[in-house]
């Protein structure tokens, strides 16, 4: 049974996770497609890979809130239910199962299939954000993944491979200090 000092460091830590999330996002270049390349991917993955699968998903569905409720945390100080709806809005959807999938590679205990599930997950992002992009631009399947999701493929499995070194160092120094992150 965990004492209530893990319970309160687990809940400030998907706080903290929510709010790199936020602080993340907003290291965003605009492109003329309306989707822009930002540090979202690297930040939904470093959840799922410091945090694990319910942790690291929570912290990206207390994100998504924020953002719903209008607070400016999405790409570009943008927030509201505009953003969820919008032409990137399906690559935020994509976050959840993104972060799931990361958690769940965590616990894999093998770098390469952590790496892979965090690639999937990824995979699910752009396939949500392609879907999305393509019924509100009315363009076609193809066309949408050419436009908004090619193009970002390359930085965001880096992202995603980025972000498991990253976590893996955090995950170390703090167990070192005491802190387990993901259980």
């Amino acid at each position: 049974m965990k004492s209530n000092r893990e319970k309160i460091i687990q809940i400030v830590m998907v706080g903290v996770f929510a709010a790199v999330l936020a602080v993340l996002s907003q290291i965003s270049i605009p492109l003329p497609t309306g989707i822009p390349v930002t540090m979202q991917t690297f930040a939904v993955a470093l959840c799922g890979y410091a945090l694990g699968w319910k942790r690291g998903t929570l912290a990206t569905a207390v994100y998504i809130a924020l953002g719903a409720v209008g607070l400016p945390v999405f790409a570009g100080f943008s927030g509201g239910v505009g953003s969820l709806v919008g032409l990137a809005g399906g690559y935020i959807w994509g976050f959840l199962p993104m972060a799931a999938l990361c958690g769940v590679g965590l616990k894999m205990n093998h770098r390469v299939l952590a790496i892979v599930l965090g690639i999937a997950g990824l995979a699910a992002c752009h396939l949500l954000g392609s879907i999305q992009f393509a019924v509100i631009s009315g363009t076609g399947p193809l066309e949408s993944f050419l436009i908004a999701s090619a193009p970002y493929l390359v930085k965001d499995v880096i992202s995603v491979a980025a972000a498991y070194g990253v976590a893996m160092a955090l995950t170390f120094s703090l167990k070192k200090g005491g802190i387990q992150l993901s259980t």
